[in-house]
């Protein structure tokens, strides 16, 4: 592919959604370069896709909220943070984490990312983790010696494990 501003072979390619519609850009190193690509700070595939800056790259006005607040590894401040929708580098995650996990229960159900389960499996591991519970309290109640509680424990066990396990005849 060739790049979009001077027709050498391309290397950077970026995509960004502008007003609902996806817009494309590709440039070649020295045309990244040049533009600011390298500096995520510095940016703007909007304005320049849609020519507002005459082919020079303007960084927008910070927001007026958290601008003091830098970032020590990167120097992103918040502002950057919501503008980018990117982080600078791995210390913004703890530098930005109240803010971040504020901005997470706003998109989804809760900050925790559980992922989807198979159908079946979950039961499974619900059975798994149940058994391993039951037989840590069956050692401690042997060790305690109380032998009524490790017959129950036992017989629980035993139960469980019929369930999980077809028969084979």
């Amino acid at each position: 592919m060739d790049c979009d501003i001077c027709g050498k072979q391309a290397k950077v390619h970026l995509t960004q959604l502008v007003g609902g519609q996806i817009k494309k850009i590709a440039l070649c190193d020295n045309c990244a370069k040049e533009k600011g690509v390298t500096d995520p700070t510095g940016f703007a595939l909007a304005e320049m896709l849609l020519g507002k800056t005459g082919g020079k790259v303007s960084t927008p006005a910070p927001f007026q909220t958290g601008a003091t607040r830098r970032c020590g590894g990167c120097g992103f401040t918040l502002d950057d943070l919501r503008r980018i929708r990117r982080f600078g580098c791995a210390e913004c995650y703890t530098i930005f984490h109240d803010e971040v996990s504020q901005m997470l229960r706003g998109m989804h159900k809760g900050t925790k990312h559980c992922g989807k389960v198979p159908a079946g499996l979950m039961e499974l591991h619900a059975r798994t983790q149940r058994l391993e519970e039951l037989r840590g309290k069956l050692d401690l109640a042997v060790i305690a010696e109380n032998y009524e509680e490790a017959a129950g424990l036992r017989d629980e066990i035993r139960q469980i494990e019929i369930r999980v396990t077809p028969a084979t005849d």
